[in-house]
């Protein structure tokens, strides 16, 4: 058990679990998916997330199939950069400042849901900034939430401090929480082979 009541799983053990499957399974056609905010509510389960790379999104479509739950996508009014070290960056700065970046969309009909699946990535050791914007905009309390959430090998930070602090009224259950870093990852092996690259320059 970690901090704030989450589940740790382990990469071994994370994927072994279903959900986990139909993210290497999926992951390919369910990132190309554009998510568009629900008409109206068909279920009394609603999974709204927020994703970057995608690993976020597979994993609320394989809840959405499985619960068959209506499924809400959480997006910035403004974008975030696409380049991996300015999303950083911008997102550094936004939690620093306390900023709540403006909503694209806001979930309509919430008080048709009685459970709410809260879906993640964990950005400098807590959640999102837009994330806190979601649960500022929409009130939670008497329903039941249970985060879901990705991050790149450092655990789920305070982010579900921030869920408790934003959400006081919610019945917040334990958290999915799994490794998913295969962009930060990418992003070091390149650089550390555009090292090995300059190295063997300097040496010839």
């Amino acid at each position: 058990m970690t901090a704030g009541g989450g589940h740790a799983v382990s990469r071994r053990a994370a994927l072994s679990t279903p959900v986990a499957m139909a993210l290497i399974a999926g992951s390919t056609t369910a990132c190309a998916q554009e998510t568009r905010p629900v008409a109206g509510p068909t279920s009394n389960i609603l999974v709204a997330y927020f994703t970057r790379s995608g690993n976020t999104r597979v994993i609320a479509n394989q809840l959405k199939r499985t619960l068959d739950a209506d499924l809400f996508e959480i997006l910035p009014a403004e974008p975030y950069p696409e380049d991996y070290q300015a999303n950083v960056d911008q997102a550094r700065r936004e939690r620093d400042a306390g900023f709540e970046p403006p909503l694209k969309a806001e979930v309509q009909n919430l008080a048709a849901y009685d459970t709410v699946y809260l879906g993640f990535p964990i950005w400098g050791e807590t959640a999102p900034p837009v994330i806190r914007s979601f649960l500022r905009k929409h009130d939670l309390s008497g329903k039941t939430v249970r985060p879901f959430i990705t991050h790149g090998g450092y655990g789920q930070g305070s982010s579900l401090s921030v869920l408790a602090r934003r959400a006081p009224g919610a019945r917040i259950l334990d958290a999915f929480v799994m490794e998913a870093d295969q962009e930060r990852r990418t992003i070091n092996l390149i650089t550390e082979w555009l090292g090995s690259d300059a190295g063997a320059e300097a040496n010839r």
